[in-house]
């Protein structure tokens, strides 16, 4: 988790879109949110995030293979605090664990 979020940011994800999918309903919690194609609008407040995403090649690391989601974030009318407990929910959601 970081310790700021800017209004727009990019993120390249470990995870096919399907999971991508899966993941979201949990991550955005209680926020209403509509998935259109390959972007998503999440109501926060009064503002928004407008998510944004695309299959991208995947990243090969010797005989492993890692699917990737490319995924741009970008709220309006949200302000610094807002966008900080948002996310902070939303990465423990869409963070894989490990051992």
């Amino acid at each position: 988790m970081q310790s700021f979020y800017p209004e727009r940011f990019e993120r390249d994800m470990a995870c096919t879109e399907a999971e991508w999918l899966a993941w979201l309903p949990r991550a955005v919690g209680e926020h209403a949110h509509e998935v259109r194609g390959a972007s998503a609008r999440v109501t926060l407040g009064a503002g928004e995030l407008q998510l944004d995403w695309r299959v991208e090649p995947p990243r090969v690391i010797a005989l492993m293979r890692l699917p990737r989601l490319a995924l741009r974030f970008a709220f309006s009318g949200v302000g610094e605090a807002q966008r900080y407990a948002f996310m902070k929910r939303f990465d423990l959601y869409t963070q894989r664990g490990g051992g």
